[in-house]
């Protein structure tokens, strides 16, 4: 595994409330970082968005060849009910199968190589209201709970004010459903957080465990990264409370004018890890400027698209190859 990257000591035990395996990957935090096994662990992803229609063997296949290139975490979501794909839960938040066997069958597979899975669930789609949120999330804490390799995104881009909006008070009772089902289990929601005021009340009325902003998609940014990352530390430091501030989807291709080439990504990488960050992602997904949005990447992972890393093109895969060469050694 990709561990002790970050050389800071690491004092404490992570318990767990139900019976696992000796060998089982165990995600904690301490401070600003993000830990494997008690081990400080910088977590370096992919978006595997449209996951649960894979296969197991499928699912394997592509995480293997996600490990071999040095990635330890991805991100999956639970409510993704797009271009074949099925949510695990319904619209009242009752598990849905065979969806729920593969967000098990994933999260297990995953486990096993060492890899962390982020869990996101989205209001506006599936789910349209609070209360069938609440079920979706305690339904998820359920059947996740033998695993520790997992958290739990409860509200993606929950900020943006449209049918995605979740308040920071719907937040803390989201994370607090899931604690009463797994009082360890991690918990975030991603939003923007542009002032430490913002930041500061968004922390002391949810609880969450860690911040997942979501930064700007410009062709200049990668260049802001580091600054932008130690500036929420900074305020967190002032806060008195700092958490992990992990990167789980900055920009991709295809997406505005902008079309990011290798170097980009491998900038905003660097600054990541410079800034102090816990973690960052390989975002990618459809074209938006394409009728059918081909390639659609980890948006559409029906069986017949074949291995994951081939739905990537030419840039993408340049990036998955190198980007394990940027952490610090």
């Amino acid at each position: 595994m990709l561990r002790g990257m970050i050389a800071v000591a690491f004092a404490g035990a992570f318990v767990t409330m139900v019976a696992r395996p000796a060998d089982a990957t165990e995600l904690g935090t301490d401070g600003a970082l993000l830990t494997l096994d008690g081990q400080p662990t910088f977590l370096l992803g992919v978006s595997y968005y449209a996951g649960l229609a894979r296969t197991p063997e499928l699912m394997a296949r592509d995480l293997d060849d996600m490990r071999g290139r040095g990635v330890n975490w991805i991100r999956v979501w639970a409510t993704w009910n797009r271009n074949g794909a099925q949510p695990a839960v319904d619209a009242t938040g009752a598990a849905v199968e065979p969806a729920m066997q593969r967000l098990r069958d994933l999260v297990r597979l995953a486990d096993e190589r060492g890899i962390v899975v982020d869990v996101t669930l989205n209001r506006g789609g599936v789910l349209t209201s609070h209360e069938a949120h609440l079920a979706a999330v305690r339904t998820i804490a359920r059947e996740l709970l033998p695993w520790r390799n997992v958290y739990i995104d409860v509200a993606n881009e929950r900020d943006v004010g449209d049918r995605r909006f979740v308040s920071p008070e719907e937040c803390g009772e989201l994370r607090d459903a899931i604690r009463e089902v797994d009082p360890q289990r991690l918990v975030t929601a991603s939003s923007v957080l542009g002032s430490e005021e913002e930041l500061g009340a968004f922390l002391r009325t949810t609880g969450i465990d860690l911040i997942t902003p979501h930064l700007p998609r410009g062709s200049e940014d990668p260049a802001k990264t580091e600054g932008r990352v130690r500036r929420y530390l900074a305020w967190m430091t002032e806060l008195e409370r700092t958490v992990p501030v992990h990167l789980q989807e900055p920009f991709r291709r295809d997406y505005g004018a902008w079309q990011p080439e290798a170097a980009g990504f491998l900038t905003d990488l660097r600054g990541a890890i410079a800034g102090g960050a816990a973690g960052w992602c390989l975002h990618n997904g459809s074209n938006r400027h394409a009728d059918d949005g081909e390639p659609r990447r980890s948006f559409d992972l029906q069986p017949e698209r074949g291995p994951f890393i081939d739905t990537l093109d030419e840039v993408e895969r340049a990036v998955l190859d190198g980007m394990a060469g940027e952490l610090p050694r």
